[in-house]
């Protein structure tokens, strides 16, 4: 099962420690940082899986944090759960409204966190769930390596199956050829961000065939998503 990354940004220390205890007891990996500008950077730099926001923080509201997180291409897919002591309805409307998934009015039980956090990852990231990653008409199992569209199996060679494997635990999220090479190739990777083009093209003969719709989506100057809203 894959291990999600969660971003906590929240400024109050003990919490924040009681919090990475209990997520990183659950297997999650947690980045933690106290300062809403720093938080919308390592967002930048490395995209979580889902993000923990105080709404009160000193340098940079959380409400505008997931505002500008919102507007960035790589976050703007990014499950925001907001944690905040204002639990008025009328707060709990504009943390909704600014983009956030949901809504934890301190205090709360961090047990009853984790649960919520991992109800949101189930819907958004297949990966979470076991070992089977199903998106559209694609299913794949990680066990076995086999890949099946429409019904049919799907033969790919290990890069192929890793970039789609990547692409299937976050799907709709927009990523650029250097994202994949760290993802998927790995950091210490020397090859040429323009070999990402020439993998993706196999990717898509293998799983497109003859006649279905491409499930790969090209953002021009962005990179690479798998979308079926916008197969054609």
């Amino acid at each position: 099962m894959a291990r999600a990354r969660l971003l906590l940004v929240e400024d109050d220390a003990a919490l924040a420690e009681l919090l990475m205890w209990h997520f990183q007891r659950e297997e999650f990996e947690v980045e933690h940082t106290p300062d809403g500008e720093e938080a919308l950077l390592l967002a930048r730099e490395t995209p979580p899986d889902l993000v923990l926001l105080d709404w009160m923080l000193e340098s940079l509201s959380g409400i505008e944090v997931c505002r500008r997180l919102r507007r960035m291409p790589d976050t703007a897919n990014v499950p925001i759960i907001m944690l905040t002591a204002r639990g008025e309805e009328e707060d709990r409307v504009r943390g909704l409204e600014t983009g956030a998934d949901d809504y934890v009015t301190k205090p709360f039980s961090p047990r009853e966190l984790v649960a919520r956090v991992q109800a949101v990852l189930r819907r958004v990231r297949p990966a979470l769930a076991g070992e089977r990653l199903i998106y559209s008409d694609i299913e794949m199992d990680t066990v076995s390596h086999k890949v099946r569209r429409d019904g049919t199996t799907v033969p790919l060679g290990p890069t192929e199956f890793r970039l789609l494997k990547h692409f299937l635990e976050h799907p709709g999220r927009v990523f650029s050829r250097e994202r994949l090479l760290d993802s998927v190739w790995g950091r210490e990777s020397d090859i040429e961000p323009r070999t990402v083009d020439v993998h993706i093209r196999r990717l898509r003969k293998a799983i497109n065939g003859d006649n279905l719709p491409d499930i790969i989506r090209t953002v021009r100057s962005a990179g690479y998503a798998l979308d079926s809203e916008g197969a054609v």
